[in-house]
């Protein structure tokens, strides 16, 4: 957190309507920040052709939950619309990146550009502070307050639900501007907060999915814009075996969603292991491992500044998967190769490396 609290600074709380956004506008109003709570609108996927929308459409009610969070708190309340940047920012980017063979990782560019990014700009030029959010991660402060002050991200508390991962790309500007008041709390204790606080919230389920949309059928989505061409799946000994509905529909190490010729009940499941859009096929294994030790990785962002070459970090190629050891070393045009301690498993092209000293988040990549 920041070194210290300074009362009456303005802060936007961006609001969605769960428990962990109104528990972090309650906590500041409590520590005496001047808070105004904001809803993000942004795009929503509908389907033209039947009318209706893709995905489960819960904004006007999430809305309406965060409503009644800011009026139990007594702080002003605004709805913002982002749809357009949404749309272009995050949507536009995950078809892409499927159309090209990749599995993307919209969360994090949600975040880059549209919590961090067009949100926090709006919020400054209105004249706040801060903004802040109820992400389950932490920002530790060393140095001369605005003299030499760095902005450190670290994990959340609760391991269980730390996302850092979907915030590595965070940079000195908007680390310096953010405020994550639950990131030192378990969520049980902040149920318990939201409780005694009579917030209406309080009991509210986690909302599951993509950023702001919620669940949603990856392929029935996809096929909206990419049309599906039926095509082989096939063993690494190039035998084909099965057939697919359309080599960008599927991601690495994915083991359903395709057809292979009856197996024995006692045969191991096919994984993924190599797509090509080009031919439109998908070689498939009995095991998602694979030999490789090194990962290579674009795009780097670094929350202060790069890692040092060779020392030793950890770092996680998936949300939520186990921290592995390795080191780095740095390349050209913002790349890094990262070198790991063991084999890996299927590597996801498009997703996002995220590299770790102790509990800091160092920043990462996207995987090449």
């Amino acid at each position: 957190m920041h070194n210290a609290v300074e009362k009456g600074k303005k802060v936007f709380v961006a609001m969605s309507g769960g428990v962990d956004s109104s528990v972090a506008a309650f906590l500041l109003q409590k520590e005496g920040y001047d808070v105004t709570g904001v809803f993000m609108k942004v795009w929503q996927p509908f389907d033209e052709a039947q009318g209706k929308p893709l995905t489960e459409c819960t904004w006007r009610e999430d809305r309406q939950d965060a409503m009644r969070v800011a009026a139990r708190l007594g702080v002003p309340f605004e709805t913002w619309n982002f749809e357009e940047e949404y749309k272009r920012d995050v949507v536009e980017y995950m078809i892409s990146e499927y159309r090209a063979g990749r599995t993307p990782n919209p969360d994090v560019m949600c975040n880059r550009h549209i919590k961090f990014g067009v949100f926090l700009r709006e919020a400054l030029r209105r004249g706040a502070d801060y903004i802040a959010t109820g992400h389950y991660a932490r920002i530790q402060e060393s140095g001369i307050r605005n003299q030499e002050s760095q902005f450190h991200l670290l994990a959340g508390v609760d391991k269980n639900k730390d996302q850092s991962y979907f915030l590595y790309a965070l940079g000195q500007e908007e680390l310096s501007r953010t405020l994550f008041p639950i990131g030192k709390y378990l969520k049980p204790k902040v149920r318990i907060i939201a409780q005694k606080a009579g917030l209406p919230t309080a009991q509210k389920k986690d909302s599951q999915g993509l950023c702001f949309i919620g669940k949603l059928d990856m392929r029935e989505f996809l096929s909206h814009y990419i049309a599906p061409v039926h095509g082989e799946v096939m063993t690494s000994a190039g035998k084909v075996i099965g057939e697919h509905r359309g080599a960008a529909y599927y991601t690495l190490g994915q083991r359903h969603g395709f057809s292979t010729r009856a197996q024995s009940p006692h045969e191991s499941p096919y994984y993924i292991v190599a797509k090509d859009i080009g031919s439109n096929t998908l070689t498939v294994a009995h095991t998602p491992k694979t030999a490789e030790k090194e990962v290579s990785v674009r795009d780097t962002r670094w929350t202060l500044s790069p890692p040092i070459v060779n020392k030793r970090y950890t770092a996680r190629l998936r949300y939520r998967q186990r921290l592995l050891a390795c080191s780095v070393r740095i390349g050209s045009n913002a790349d890094a190769v990262v070198a790991f301690t063991n084999a890996l498993g299927i590597i996801p092209a498009g997703q996002s490396l995220v590299l770790y000293d102790g509990d800091e988040c160092l920043g990462g990549g996207i995987i090449v």
